[in-house]
Parts: structure tokens; sequence; C-alpha cells
């Protein structure tokens, strides 16, 4: 169920500083979303599916030290980031 490369190339497009710069710590958080939310969306209906959970834990502690390294870097961009992929924090 991985996400497609199209999806991914448009968010490569879109938080990159190119379409090739898939590397970038914006990138990357808004790749680990899209994929968090497909999963919160297989959750509903596969609800005692707790191996595909633990992956979900996973990418949730993920995102959230790449969030923690970009609020150390730069405040202002971390900001702009949370707010467009509307994740509270």
């Amino acid at each position: 169920m991985g996400l497609m490369k199209e999806k991914t190339a448009e968010l490569t497009e879109k938080y990159g500083k190119n379409a090739r710069n898939t590397g970038e710590t914006s990138v990357q958080i808004a790749v680990l979303t899209e994929r968090i939310n497909q999963l919160n969306d297989h959750f509903q209906a596969h609800v005692k599916d707790h191996h595909s959970r633990r992956g979900l834990l996973k990418l949730v502690g993920q995102r959230r030290r790449l969030l923690d390294y970009l609020m150390r870097r730069d405040m202002a961009a971390y900001r702009k980031l949370i707010k467009e992929l509307g994740i509270r924090r």
C-alpha cells in the first residue's frame, strides 16, 4: 500500500527547492505525513491490524524527530510547514 510515485513527486515539487530534492527535511516530513494519513484511513477498516499499527508508530516517531530537527534549524519554516500540513504540535 506504499505511497505512489506520482504523489511523492508532487510532494517533492511542492515542498522541495526542485523536483528531485527528496532529501530535504520538509519533503521528508510531507511524505511521512502522507503515509501516516493513509495508514489512519487503513485502520478505519482494519481495527485489529496491530502489525501495521507498530509501523505507524515508527513513522510518527520518525516524523517527530524530523520536526524537532527542523524546529532547531529554522523556526519559521517549521511553523509554516506544520500549518500547511495540518500537524498539531
